[in-house]
This record gives C-alpha cells, sequence and structure tokens, in this order.
C-alpha cells in the first residue's frame, strides 16, 4: 500500500514539475506543506522526493530543502570544447571558483596515474569549484606536472585550464584518456556542494597527454548527478569499409 502511495506521489509531483509550477533551481515547498497536501505520512512522502532525486527530477541542498533540477548540461567527452565553452554554448552561465593551489611532491596515487617515475616528482594540485547558473554542480581536482607547466600558479586559474597552458604557457595537449563511473559524494564534498553525504554523483577521470607522449594532467570531476547529460557522437563506418 505504502509502495503504491509512494508512486502516485512521485508522478503527481514529476508532472507538477513538467507543467511548470515549480521552475528549475526553485525550492519545493517544505516536507509538512507536501504531505498535507498529498494527505501522506512524512515517511512515504519523503520516500517519494527520494525517488525523484534518484530521478535527477530534483535535488538537495543540505538545511535549505528540495529543488527542482535544471536541464542537464550535455557534455561531449571526444570534443576538445572546455566547461567554459561547451556550458555557456548551451546558453547557461558557468564559473569557475578557486579553492586551492599548491605545488607538492606527487605521492603514490598520483603518480602511478601520471606513470611517474618517482611519488617524489614535483605536481601541481588545483582544487576547483564549478558553477551553472546559481548552483554548485562539480568539483574538480587537477593535478599538473610541474616541470611541464613552470609557472602555473602565476596565472589566473580560475577560469579555463586549457587557455592557460595554450595562451599563456605556450603548452598544447595531444590526447587524453577517459574514464567515467558513478559514485557517492564524500563529506567534504557534500559540504562544498551544499548537499549530503553519499549523494550520488558522477565521477569522471582524464589523464591528458603532452606532444611528447608524457602523461602530464590528471582531472578528476566529481559532478552532482542530476546535472549532467554525457553524449558521445560516432559515425557508421563507410560503406567501403565493407
Amino acid at each position: 500500500m505504502s509502495v503504491s502511495r509512494q508512486h502516485t506521489i512521485t508522478e503527481a509531483i514529476s508532472a507538477q514539475i513538467s507543467a511548470g509550477e515549480w521552475g528549475p533551481d526553485q525550492r519545493l515547498p517544505v516536507e509538512r506543506a507536501l504531505a498535507e497536501r498529498f494527505s501522506c505520512t512524512r515517511i512515504t512522502l519523503r520516500e517519494a522526493l527520494q525517488q525523484l532525486e534518484a530521478e535527477g527530477r530534483i535535488y538537495r541542498e543540505n538545511r535549505r530543502g528540495w529543488f527542482v533540477s535544471a536541464p542537464r548540461v550535455r557534455y561531449d567527452p571526444t570534443s576538445i570544447a572546455g566547461f567554459m565553452q561547451y556550458v555557456a554554448a548551451q546558453g547557461r552561465k558557468p564559473r569557475t571558483e578557486l579553492l586551492s593551489a599548491t605545488r607538492q611532491v606527487a605521492g603514490a596515487a598520483y603518480a602511478a596515474a601520471l606513470r611517474l617515475d618517482s611519488p617524489y616528482d614535483e605536481v601541481f594540485v588545483l582544487q576547483r569549484r564549478r558553477w551553472i547558473d546559481r548552483r554548485a554542480v562539480l568539483l574538480e581536482t587537477n593535478v599538473v606536472l610541474a616541470d611541464w607547466a613552470p609557472g602555473l600558479l602565476e596565472h589566473d586559474l580560475a577560469g579555463s585550464l586549457s587557455s592557460v597552458f595554450n595562451q599563456r604557457l605556450g603548452l598544447f595537449l595531444s590526447r587524453a584518456q577517459l574514464s567515467m563511473h558513478p559514485a557517492g559524494l564524500d563529506a567534504t564534498q557534500a559540504m562544498l556542494l551544499q548537499s549530503t553525504p553519499g549523494t550520488p554523483c558522477f565521477r569522471l577521470q582524464r589523464i591528458s597527454f603532452a606532444e611528447d607522449g608524457r602523461a602530464v594532467e590528471l582531472d578528476i570531476e566529481s559532478w552532482r548527478h542530476d546535472a549532467l547529460d554525457v553524449v558521445v557522437r560516432t559515425e557508421a563506418p563507410t560503406r567501403s569499409a565493407f
């Protein structure tokens, strides 16, 4: 009975969102008001809201309530366009906030990812938070080989890192290797994204290679799962290939 009631409430709220009763990034009524509207318990209502969150229809901000998810940003991992470019191209407002930038030894994990000879090789580690419109949707860690990009920390890093490489340092990447998988936000990530620990996220890891073949940058992105739509374009082989 409770499952059937939860499904009915989930469908009703979803329909109201589709009808425009609440717009993107608009806060839903408080749980008590919604429970009264649907004549259900708070437990049943919360199960319905959690289902909508899992579907990417709404999101939760810690101590602020539930909000309607904005349309997902489309991301093509085969494109050379950076975050600032592809978000703006879709009519949205991107913003990057630099949280920290340090020079340090790589350590075992970063050295393995970048295939370094020694964990004592030095890297720059950038921690950034990225926004779409008024919402923080992405935490990013960039690990850059220090001897490939000397002087990196002297530049504005609250924007396109590719532009800094290309236009400021005269450096170019030749190829990249990308992996992605579902994950969950840890306590620190949840705090920075105004969410709660364990909230689903989408984890992307990119290793970029310089023109000389070296792995020189590791990029780890943790996206709020309702903010991103990965789209890959492929082409069928020509008739002459058969």
